[in-house]
């Protein structure tokens, strides 16, 4: 039984091979692209379950490549790219990328990566109509601006439910603090971090959520977070 469809978009074929033996020993159906075209054309054509993206493209940029994917599918992307920069990920997440991982890379850890992105898709597919979210032990209740862990109630503002509920409906994806603070306070405060690493503590706090070994809410420093879920 195939674990998924994968679309590896990379212009070097010595790693497309590699990623292929990888995936498929994993029970992963995979097909292939070298160029951003072909990348979309093949996104629209194959309907993966996830694709693998490098951002060094001989004819396209890979970030123009998940802005375009981003017009019609929410299908989960992975970069895979040589490009440490911190306003390389942060540009390429803001595009509508969920991941990003830097070559050289372990393949334990992409494929750890590529079965969270699994999980939280079904999950949202799953829960689309559902007016709560679980997540093991935490819940949330949309309708009613409700969060209970462990069966108890958590008490948070109006901020901290939005702040958490966002980061809960993008669950196992990298959401960066400029993409936060324009989705909860507006885009006036796209760049006021600091005001956002200070409702995550109180939500942390709340959530007896350990920064050093978290449970929901991981840091990507210098980019953003993620929720576990």
């Amino acid at each position: 039984m195939s674990a998924g469809r994968i679309l590896v978009v990379d212009d070097e074929p010595q790693i497309r091979k590699f990623l292929r033996i990888a995936l498929e020993a994993h029970q992963f159906e995979v097909s292939e692209a070298g160029r951003g075209t072909e990348a979309i054309e093949r996104s629209a054509s194959q309907t993966p379950d996830l694709v693998v993206l490098d951002l060094g493209l001989p004819d396209i940029d890979g970030k123009e490549v998940v802005r375009r994917v981003r017009e019609w599918s929410r299908v989960p992307i992975l970069i895979l790219s040589v490009r440490q920069a911190e306003t390389e990920k942060v540009a390429a997440l803001d595009a509508g990328a969920n991941d990003y991982v830097v070559k050289p890379f372990g393949i334990a850890e992409l494929l750890a990566r590529v079965r969270v992105l699994l999980r939280a898709q079904e999950a949202r597919q799953g829960s689309q109509e559902s007016p709560q979210m679980t997540f093991g032990s935490l819940t949330l209740d949309l309708p009613k601006h409700e969060v209970t862990l462990e069966g108890s109630p958590v008490r948070l503002t109006r901020k901290e439910f939005d702040l958490l509920r966002y980061l809960a409906a993008h669950a196992g994806r990298i959401v960066t603090h400029h993409a936060l603070l324009t989705e909860i306070w507006g885009p006036a405060h796209r760049n006021d971090v600091q005001y956002l690493r200070v409702f995550i503590g109180r939500i942390r706090a709340k959530l007896k959520d350990d920064p050093a070994a978290p449970r929901f809410i991981l840091n990507e420093p210098g980019v953003g977070y993620r929720f576990l879920g």
